[in-house]
């Protein structure tokens, strides 16, 4: 980073000039307690938050407390460098970026300071995320009413400068209907007390608001969600001369909040969702207003195209999620069956079930990640997303609105808060060239006269920041928005605070971070196929709505365990995308692919693909990891752990092929001679290192298939070693025949838990299936295994040959390996596909590999495509292939945890059903174990890999009653409970087996 540098660039004409940044740096760090970062990656974090803009900051502080934050606005003031306040990041109109010195409230300042039921308020910090709010004021059946789809991470502070409002503001308002007082610092450095009868007010305001009453009383339009503009109107004096209430939407621009005192309402003892289905979303829109007199708690409304298939929605195109609330279970049902009656409905559906619930609510959260793609995949983007309009008039503004995107040969989904006449809406707007971002502009520009004719606001939630700010003229008029910047004045005359929003704005189509990007693709292993095979898309795919910023996570779901465990943004998924981000533009992070920041972002990802099912937008981190340490160390010196795990089946083969397992064993449980070897191996010196089997699962299959002829099957092509002479299947000694499937070999299980293929092979053949393994004979030239082969020349200049998923190499980022690998295995597996075998993976982690990574490694091979449509999990195969088996009967609880590749890339359906029908009772959690891997094994990753078994997998073990069954279906999952916990999880294959051997030996 140079020394001296512009301080606020292009920012609408304020703020510019030129600044001594070590300098400014260095007096930071001398007058505050919290962090100050100034380095790549702290300001790399920051140069974007939800938005379509991007500005590059000075620097990073962290404050501690009130007079940290004073302390950066004097020493900031002095220089004439811009302040801007930032809460979660996830504003999208641009107004948390900013390209001076930019104030993370995440860090410290996060407190709930005081919670009083007497009263229903709560003193709060702007870092408190909404969630730890909600959570600390349910036991007193309290709540806070806004609550914005980004609830598990939006903060307090971020939400008054907003003036969020959320899916409840039918029932409870927004954020300034919650707000009693404010405690905010000006950039002059005052310490002010807002509330109510000019409570706080800067010298000036009062005079500023008396003199201009007649403006005030007629210059704002009267809707729920007018959220556009200063609130000057809340200082009249008929609504209390509220300066608190008047502060609440202003977007940083006016002073710096440090603690609020904020209103709670009573949450309802019960609730029910009446999910009311209609032929399309403008019948929906016409019916919400007349649904507002009965009360409800939510009218939220959403399409067809942004629901995904099997939601178990009522049948229609379009819906309206209203909730009641009642005393009573009974009670809250009846008010929704009151609403059903009411409403002229295509189809309808009455959920009082709370997971249920919860499981409905998450579609409509998830929207404004998903409405990120349109359906054939094309990108969509905010800036327009949260207009309003008076409810009543909602569903002639949607044809409106339709009509004039028709217009402009643009597409876009509505959904939002149908009951307010708020819409959100993300738009395939071409951002990329420059007749796509004219287009842009001509679209806002007649978009927001559209709004205007209708009554409306041009933000109804999520602020203007720089998207609407330089159109509020249109909806104001040029007197109101010059009273507006008089109002600026007053609060910050040296125009310090996040300059260029609101007033004086800088252009909607500046600033736009995609400007910054190559304008040619780059040059990648992957396919990136949902992405046209254009890396700079995937990496476009985050657009920060930060679900992965979540703390604490329920169900099934996984993303992001680094965060969780860290707390740091640059370890959750959005933080490396922004990074990526920055990489590939070239300005901040300057060393592209050999780039340290980067390298130390992805370092802590664990690759356990939680982002590519939990993430709305469908980013997958892992991938990105794979890609970006394959271009780092291309033609460098690797660490030494891409050696020795990342080529782990290599030297598990050579062990096993010179019968090393008892040497190996013996000196990794010598103390010395294992750390000396961990050392060198790159292995974190807390890991014990795991005990090699004795007998290979191969070794014993072969055995097995001499004492027992006639068992397993052929795949046409070979079991176990041998090439088969016939592609006639022979019976299982257990019973009829059945179906054939090849049970995959993975690493782990043939070298490492050999008892996992063992019992699956017992499990299958119960079930009436033959099993047979992958062949083992590569042919030197032509093809051998193919059923008809019978030369004796090609069988003796065949050389033998192991499949493999490559998960070690894709994980460490050898994919030049990992592809060689991978063909090497199509060519073995060439007869098995041929014959149309499903293949059976008992690893998660492999079968994960072979579903996505072996296409998108491999995209133009058709065989690639093939082996991933034909790979099952071993509940998959019971369920297709022996659909009138039924397994024993454990009937035991279950604890434990489901792999996190099989959350986010396989599915568990099948597995569930599995553990009913044996009687295995309770869920198993979800989060990732954490050792992920090689990850937990690399040295530097141990404290953050327990941090991860510790947050949801070690206490659901240690809560399990003695006699729960403890399953654990990959083997990091197994060898993290046996060395953090003591505690030995088992494959479901292995339990089924048990429990078959009872059954026998009780017969």
């Amino acid at each position: 980073m140079t020394d001296r540098a512009d301080v606020a660039g292009d920012t609408g004409g304020t703020g510019t000039g030129v600044t001594d940044v070590a300098a400014l740096a260095g007096a930071l760090r001398k007058a505050v307690r919290g962090e100050v970062g100034f380095d790549v990656t702290a300001r790399a974090l920051v140069t974007m938050d939800a938005s379509n803009y991007r500005r590059v900051p000075l620097g990073v502080v962290a404050p501690r407390d009130a007079d940290d934050v004073a302390a950066v606005l004097e020493v900031c003031r002095e220089r004439g460098v811009p302040v801007v306040a930032r809460g979660g990041g996830t504003s999208i109109a641009g107004q948390a970026t900013g390209t001076g010195v930019v104030l993370d409230f995440t860090r410290h300042m996060t407190a709930l300071v005081e919670l009083d039921p007497g009263s229903r308020t709560a003193v709060v910090q702007p870092g408190l995320v909404l969630d730890r709010l909600q959570e600390a004021a349910a036991p007193h059946g309290l709540r806070f009413g806004p609550d914005p789809s980004t609830h598990s991470r939006c903060t307090l502070g971020g939400m008054i400068a907003n003036n969020s409002c959320g899916s409840h503001s039918v029932a409870w308002g927004t954020t300034a209907d919650s707000v009693r007082e404010l405690s905010v610092i000006t950039a002059r450095g005052r310490r002010l007390r807002l509330g109510q009868g000019w409570a706080g007010a800067p010298d000036g305001l009062r005079e500023l608001a008396e003199g201009e009453l007649a403006r005030l009383r007629t210059g704002f339009p009267d809707l729920p969600r007018r959220i556009s503009g200063y609130a000057l109107d809340a200082l009249l004096p008929e609504k209390g001369a509220d300066v608190a209430r008047s502060f609440c939407g202003s977007e940083g621009t006016l002073g710096i909040l440090t603690e609020a005192v904020v209103r709670l309402v009573d949450s309802p003892r019960a609730r029910a969702l009446a999910v009311l289905a209609y032929a399309d979303e403008s019948a929906a829109a016409e019916a919400a207003a007349g649904l507002l007199p009965l009360g409800p708690l939510t009218v939220e409304g959403m399409a067809a195209d942004l629901v995904p298939a099997g939601a178990g929605l009522p049948t229609g195109g379009a819906w309206l999620f209203v909730e009641t609330g009642g005393e009573t279970a009974a009670e809250a049902r009846a008010r929704a069956e009151e609403i059903v009656r009411a409403a002229d409905v295509v189809d309808s559906l009455v959920v009082t079930d709370p997971a249920a619930q919860r499981s409905l609510w998450r579609i409509r959260e998830d929207a404004a990640g998903t409405a990120t793609r349109m359906p054939d995949g094309t990108e969509a983007w905010p800036g327009w997303e949260d207009c309003a309009v008076p409810p009543a008039r909602l569903g002639g503004y949607l044809r409106e609105f339709r009509a004039l995107l028709a217009a402009h040969q643009l597409r876009g989904t509505p959904y939002g808060h149908f009951g307010d006449g708020c819409i959100h809406v993300r738009v395939d707007f071409d951002l990329l060239t420059e007749a796509g971002v004219g287009r842009f502009r001509r679209f806002s520009e007649e978009l927001a006269d559209l709004v205007v004719a209708h009554g409306g606001s041009l933000s109804g939630e999520h602020g203007d920041g720089q998207a609407r700010a330089e159109l509020l003229p249109r909806m104001y008029g040029a007197d109101m928005v010059g009273l507006f910047e008089r109002a600026k004045a007053v609060w910050d005359p040296d125009d310090l605070l996040n300059p260029g929003m609101l007033v004086r704005p800088a252009r909607l189509d500046e600033n736009l971070r995609f400007s910054v990007l190559p304008r040619r693709p780059v040059d990648v292993a992957f396919a990136y196929p949902a992405d046209g095979g254009d890396f700079r898309a995937a990496v476009r795919r985050c657009v920060g709505v930060a679900k992965c910023r979540t703390t604490t996570v329920s169900g099934p779901a996984v993303m992001c365990p680094s965060f969780r465990a860290t707390g740091e943004e640059e370890h959750s998924t959005r933080g490396r995308a922004r990074l990526l981000h920055e990489m590939l533009a070239g300005d901040l992070v300057t060393d592209g692919w050999r780039s340290p920041e980067v390298l130390g972002a992805l370092d802590l990802c664990l690759s356990c693909k939680g982002c590519r099912s939990d993430c709305p937008a469908g980013v997958d981190m892992a991938t990105y990891k794979a890609e970006f340490l394959h271009h780092h160390y291309a033609d460098r010196r690797r660490p030494a752990a891409h050696h020795s795990m990342g080529r782990l089946p290599e030297w598990l083969r050579w062990a096993s092929r010179a019968r090393l397992a008892p040497l190996l064993n013996t000196l990794a449980a010598t103390r010395p001679l294992a750390g000396l070897g961990k050392h060198l191996a790159g292995i974190a010196p807390e890991r014990d290192i795991p005990r090699l089997a004795p007998q290979t699962f191969t070794g014993w299959w072969r055995k097995r298939k001499a004492a027992t002829p006639g068992a397993g099957g052929s795949p046409a092509g070979g079991t176990g070693d041998h090439p088969a002479p016939t592609p006639t299947p022979t019976p299982t000694p257990t019973s009829t025949p059945g179906d054939l499937v090849v049970l995959w070999p993975d690493t782990f299980t043939e070298h490492l838990a050999p008892s996992v293929g063992q019992a699956a092979v017992r499990v299958l053949e119960a079930a009436g299936l033959r099993v047979a393994l992958p062949p083992t004979l590569l042919p030197r030239k032509g093809a051998i295994g193919d059923g008809g082969t019978r030369s004796a020349a090609a069988l003796l200049t065949a050389r033998r040959a192991r499949v493999c998923c490559g998960l070690t190499y894709v994980s460490t980022g050898q994919l030049d390996r990992a592809r060689t690998v991978l063909r090497r295995t199509l060519d073995l597996m060439e007869p098995v596909l041929r014959a149309g075998v499903p293949v059976v993976v008992l690893e998660p982690s492999c079968a994960a590999a072979l579903r996505t990574d072996l296409p998108e490694l491999l995209p133009d091979d058709p065989r690639a495509a093939r082996l991933s449509a034909a790979v099952l999990t071993f509940a998959e195969t019971l369920e297709r292939h022996a659909p009138h088996w039924t397994p024993p009967a454990v009937d035991r609880p279950v604890a434990g945890q489901t792999h996190c590749h099989q959350h986010a890339v396989l599915g568990d359906a099948p597995d569930r059903r599995l553990r009913a029908a044996a009687g295995l009772t309770g869920e198993l959690s979800g989060g990732c174990c954490g050792l992920a891997g090689n990850f937990g094994f690399e040295k530097g990753h141990f404290e953050v890999s327990r941090a991860c078994a510790e947050d949801r997998l070690l206490p659901s073990v240690r809560q399990a009653s003695e006699d729960t069954v403890i399953l654990a279906d990959g083997f990091s999952c197994r060898t993290q409970l046996d060395q953090l916990a003591d505690v030995r999880g088992r494959h479901l294959a292995e339990v089924l087996a048990e429990a078959l051997d009872r059954a026998d030996g009780e017969r």
